[in-house]
């Protein structure tokens, strides 16, 4: 799994970028003691060694070398030492050649052991402070994440079109119980692409896209193979329609991206096969009313019953609708959604990825984009857990590519009407 599902490494990060805090003392901890101001102007001494004070410092007047000694020393279990006749005088330029006097000096001001801090009850209100400051400090999107953004915007517009007209051209949908080999010849619709190789890098999918070489298989059935039922896959042409019609514009959604163009053709090959199920997933999510439940593709309507009687079996199904209710339910904008996508393209652990280091380096970026629009877009608590939960449904999604690619394959295999693009997308080698 990817450095990007690992939540605590990308807490750590953010936690890095937003590092704001408290002034810290030489032992590289927090404050952490009860201060007090003083309402006149006259300059302080640190009781200790005569240097400037900052305040008061576990209940005496010190500066912050003398803070922090006394925190460190206190920590220690170490016993010191005066190596004179323990009566030195504790002076700033010599504040550092006994320790042993240095403390004493300190204890005898006042200061008090049980006023430091714990080191959770530091980090605690390094937390606090962090929170109070991203508050009071407005989260805005850079430049260039703003153009990450409206990249992916376009490339969405551009590649997936929203009112589904194109879904009329498809096989019917029989949801009756004629079988399949009774159902309609293919027809060549308009979207399918039957032109040779080109110097596109990701034009060889293409090379086995053309359905009108496997219209045979459409109109023949063995009907004994794997105890066959007739009528069992009634949608399933018009399933294999729809799909090879999404795995195109998944493709065309890759190749206008300008860091997918940047990499070599074995990475984007890996990155269209690992990720197509769940970018189609993820675009379908947009139609899904969670009230119904049903997708609303503009002519059509479907339920999951149709993909049931495309031959998916519900250890698959069960978990798919799980997702795309809880999907639903955090009302993404568009601009989550698309970045939602490309996180998904862009994941290193994709098998047969060769530039791990790049192709992180891009789902980093992405991650923080979508972290830090979320932070500067959204209103109310929720908000702090909206990236965690879309983190959890790209995770969720990887675990069910699997168990798809295997029921794809069992419906091939018991029934022939799978498309040549719609094998190689899933087929492991690369």
């Amino acid at each position: 799994m990817s450095r990007l599902y690992d939540m605590c490494l990308l807490q750590l990060r953010m936690s890095k970028e937003m590092e704001e805090l408290s002034p810290l003392d030489d032992s590289g901890h927090g404050d952490g003691s009860e201060e007090e101001t003083e309402e006149d102007d006259e300059p302080k001494i640190c009781q200790v060694c005569g240097d400037k004070s900052t305040g008061y410092h576990f209940n005496a007047m010190t500066c912050e070398g003398c803070k922090g000694f006394f925190r460190r020393a206190m920590k220690r279990p170490a016993q010191l030492c005066c190596p004179f006749q323990s009566a030195c005088v504790i002076t700033k330029s010599n504040r550092r050649q006994c320790q042993s006097c240095r403390l004493q000096k300190c204890l005898s001001i006042g200061m008090k052991r049980e006023l430091i801090m714990s080191d959770e009850a530091v980090e605690k209100r390094r937390l606090q402070i962090r929170r109070k400051r991203m508050q009071e400090e407005p989260v805005t999107l850079t430049p260039q994440q703003e153009a990450v953004i409206q990249e992916l915007l376009n490339a969405h517009k551009k590649t997936f079109d929203m009112t589904c007209a194109h879904f009329s051209q498809f096989r019917p949908l029989d949801r009756g119980q004629k079988s399949v080999s009774e159902s309609s010849p293919v027809t060549n619709g308009s979207w399918i692409d039957h032109r040779p190789i080109a110097e596109d890098p990701v034009q060889w999918v293409f090379n086995s896209t053309s359905l009108s070489s496997s219209s045979s298989s459409y109109q023949s059935l063995d009907k004994e193979k794997k105890h066959f039922k007739s009528g069992s896959f009634t949608s399933l042409p018009h399933f294999t329609d729809l799909t090879t019609y999404m795995i195109k514009n998944v493709i065309n959604f890759g190749k206008t991206l300008t860091m997918f163009r940047a990499l070599v053709m074995e990475d984007q090959i890996s990155l269209l096969k690992g990720a197509t199920f769940e970018i189609i997933l993820i675009h379908f999510n947009m139609f899904f009313n969670e009230v119904t439940g049903i997708w609303e593709c503009g002519p059509l309507q479907y339920c999951m019953d149709d993909a049931f009687r495309a031959g998916f079996q519900h250890h698959l199904l069960d978990p798919m609708m799980n997702f795309h209710y809880t999907l639903r339910k955090l009302r993404l904008h568009e601009e989550e959604y698309v970045l939602m996508q490309a996180l998904s393209l862009f994941s290193p652990d994709h098998p047969g990825v060769t530039d791990h280091k790049v192709i992180d380096r891009n789902q980093e970026t992405l991650a923080l984009t979508l972290k830090t629009y979320i932070e500067a877009k959204r209103n109310g608590p929720e908000k702090h857990l909206l990236f965690p939960k879309i983190m959890g449904c790209l995770t969720e999604m990887r675990s069910m590519n699997e168990e798809y690619t295997k029921q794809v394959l069992k419906i091939q295999d018991m029934q022939p009407e799978v498309s040549p693009l719609w094998l190689e997308i899933i087929s492991k080698d690369t």
